[in-house]
């Protein structure tokens, strides 16, 4: 039976701690207890290529940390799914509580394939770079019920970082509003109704309050939310040929709606990593999806894709790009199952199939009217790279 668990590093900071590991739920009325704890011989360095903590042994080091007993069976499964579903192993150590005994522990110590860069790990150079990050999604976990085990939490990291990521970028942005309502911290509430549900995209169940315009307010309206991602939208454009690049896949939404045909055509797109920028995601997925490098690329616009149903944002892109009548119409990458096929067509074109109903992803709409108002202005300011390559 585990009876004690030292934790150092991340999981030292309380805020992380108690969304990872939760509340506990002993049925002897008992509750964890922590106390401070010293490991010898060890030392807390910074995993290379990322800021997360190594424990390594190392002469002549210590390493304070905390030492929890009393933890019960949930939060032993909580925290090692945690920390096992990315390769980590318990071993045992000894380790001298702050009232001076040596007592045997667990500790989680990195899988092999990590590597640290010999600088020592410091808790609050952590916080301030990526405890947010952390917290939002340690609040994804939080809210399944039951919690997800190891191999569901390593299949999902992806999605659950990209929206975490996605969270902070949303926090961050700037919301103008000289029409609309000047929201107030106080002025809407946002609680979870029941846990989510779902493996790559989450359906949330929510209790929704916010100030009505009479002044009024407006209490725990249930709503259902799909939790989707942040993704950079491109629609690459040939100004010197007068032509654009379409994407066209088979999609399951319209196919799941009842639609006769649902192959879309559509922009370049895709997901938003974990730690890149919209501007970094849409380059890459060109390369990608397209096999295009791109001479520019300029921001249209960005927009909620179902503000009522759903928190998909999506950052659009004009990139300009050298379409030859030869051009590859095949893209995607195999080993992410993509199956595209590429249409390089006339502007004009393009523009019939929206008037033709051919065209019914909204995005596309959006950009390719975009560029019907800029379409004068990019053809008569051509960046010098295109011009040397008419």
């Amino acid at each position: 039976m585990r009876k004690a668990l030292f934790l150092y590093g991340t999981l030292t900071f309380d805020p992380l701690f108690a969304l990872i590991a939760g509340p506990g739920q002993s049925t002897t009325g008992q509750t964890a207890t922590r106390q401070t704890a010293t490991l010898h011989e060890h030392a807390v360095d910074i995993v290379a290529g990322d800021r997360l903590p190594f424990l390594t042994a190392r002469a002549g080091t210590q390493t304070t940390g905390h030492l929890w007993t009393g933890l019960d069976a949930q939060q032993w499964l909580r925290l090692d799914t945690y920390e096992l579903a990315f390769g980590y192993l318990l071993r045992p150590v000894m380790v001298v509580a702050d009232n001076g005994g040596s007592t045997e522990a667990l500790a989680y110590f990195p899988p092999p394939h990590l590597h640290a860069v010999g600088r020592t790990w410091v808790l609050a150079d952590w916080i301030a770079s990526d405890a947010d990050i952390a917290l939002r999604a340690a609040a994804e976990l939080a809210r399944h019920d039951p919690p997800l085990g190891p191999e569901a939490l390593l299949r999902q990291w992806t999605m659950i970082a990209g929206r975490a990521h996605a969270g902070q970028r949303a926090a961050s942005t700037s919301a103008p509003a000289t029409l609309r309502h000047a929201a107030r911290p106080d002025d809407f509430t946002v609680t979870a109704a029941r846990p989510l549900a779902g493996e790559f995209f989450k359906l949330a169940g929510l209790s929704v309050s916010h100030r009505r315009f009479d002044g009024t307010q407006a209490s725990d309206l249930r709503r259902e939310v799909l939790v989707g991602c942040d993704a950079a939208l491109v629609l690459p454009y040939d100004p010197l040929r007068d032509r654009v690049l379409l994407v066209e896949q088979f999609r399951p939404a319209p196919a799941r709606r009842g639609d006769g045909n649902p192959w879309t055509l559509e922009p370049v797109a895709g997901m938003v990593d974990a730690g890149e920028t919209p501007e970094q995601a849409a380059l890459r997925e060109t390369a990608e999806e397209a096999g295009l490098t791109l001479h520019h690329l300029e921001r249209m616009f960005a927009f909620y894709a179902s503000p009522g149903s759903s928190t998909d944002y999506f950052t659009c892109y004009l990139g300009l790009a050298d379409l030859p009548d030869d051009h590859s119409t095949s893209g995607g990458l195999a080993d992410e199952a993509e199956d595209l096929r590429l249409h390089v067509i006339p502007f004009a074109q393009a523009l019939d199939l929206i008037d033709s109903g051919e065209v019914t992803a909204g995005p596309l709409i959006a950009m390719l009217l975009w560029l019907s108002r800029h379409r004068d202005r990019l053809r008569d300011s051509l960046p010098e790279k295109l011009r040397e390559n008419a």
